[in-house]
This record gives C-alpha cells, structure tokens and sequence, in this order.
C-alpha cells in the first residue's frame, strides 16, 4: 500500500481527487481516507448552503456512505467532482423531501441573512440556466461553475471541444439577453 502523504490532495484539484479515487479503487485505504476526508470539506460547503446548519453534518455523512456505496460506478479517468455533486445533489433533494411542507427549511439559519444570500442567488442562477439547452446549461455549470478544463467537460458530457466552446458562448449570450430582458427601466 502506499503512504497516504503521496496522496495529498491539494484544495479543489480534481486531478488529485481523481488519483486518490483511482488508488482507493485499487484498494489503496490510505489514498481512501485522504479522499474521503477532502470530499467531507466539499460536501460540507456544499450542503451549508443548502440545509439548515443542524443538518449539514447528517446530510455529508450520508453523501459520504452514498460515496463509499457507489464507488463501483465511478469511471476512472473522467472528472470525480460531477459524479461526487450528483450523488450531493441526490441527497440533499432527500433531506428537502423528508422536510414538513409547511416548514421552511432555512428559516431559523438565514433569518438575519440578505435577500442576495448565496441560496437565493443559487436558485435565480438555477432559473436562468433551466432556459438553456440542457447541453447549453451543462457545459456552464462544469466550465464556468465547478471550474473544469474545456477538455475535462468534454471528457464528461460527450461533446467535443469545439461543441463544448460553443454551446458555453451561445449559452452565456442567451442568458445576458434574458438578464437584459428582464432587467427594469432605468
């Protein structure tokens, strides 16, 4: 087995998320523990601003054993974050489902926050993006929000370079004309 110190995984370097998940699938425990622990900072900031704080450990506890379930299913040599984020996103719509309709689930933890609180800006950024083409929309999140390479959300979603390019230019075209839209007079 190998020393988990030559797995260090740098803050938010994929390619090192990746190497640790590859070793940990060849049965490296030490490379594991190293991914695990870095994937439990992600998904923390992740679901802190999407649950109430009393649910934010629960709620990365269970990514993390989604993680470990489903760790057969990732395919090496494509981006670990996109498949780590579906299996969050999984289960951060459990943890809205199993919530009382009639409670608001951020109410007690942002009652003091400002109407343009990361959350609210999250979901406008949502509304925008759901009028996109789906690959439009896609290409943006992985490029222009999770920070991947062009070739990396090539890789990911299928589509060539090019296609990639294109569908983030046209992409962000469309919504700064929907931004401009809905914008008020001055």
């Amino acid at each position: 087995m190998t020393d988990a110190s030559t797995h260090a995984a740098g803050p938010g370097r994929l390619d090192d998320r990746e190497a640790l998940m590859r070793a940990a699938l060849d049965g490296d425990q030490a490379a594991y523990a190293t991914l695990l622990h870095g994937l439990g900072g992600w998904l923390r900031g992740y679901f802190r601003s999407r649950l109430p704080a009393s649910a934010v450990d629960d709620a990365v506890q269970e990514a993390l054993i989604a993680v470990h379930e489903k760790r057969h299913t990732y395919r090496p040599g494509l981006p670990l974050l996109p498949w780590v984020a579906a299996i969050a996103r999984y289960k951060w719509i459990d943890w809205l489902r199993a919530m009382p309709r009639h409670e608001d689930p951020l109410a007690d933890d942002l009652a003091d926050a400002p109407r343009d609180a990361p959350v609210q800006a999250a979901a406008e950024l949502d509304a925008l993006l759901a009028r996109l083409k789906p690959a439009q929309a896609r290409v943006i999140r992985l490029v222009k929000l999770q920070g991947f390479s062009v070739a990396e959300a090539s890789r990911t979603t299928g589509q060539s370079e090019s296609l990639v390019k294109v569908n983030i230019h046209r992409g962000l075209a469309r919504l700064s004309r929907h931004v401009r839209e809905a914008a008020p007079e001055a």
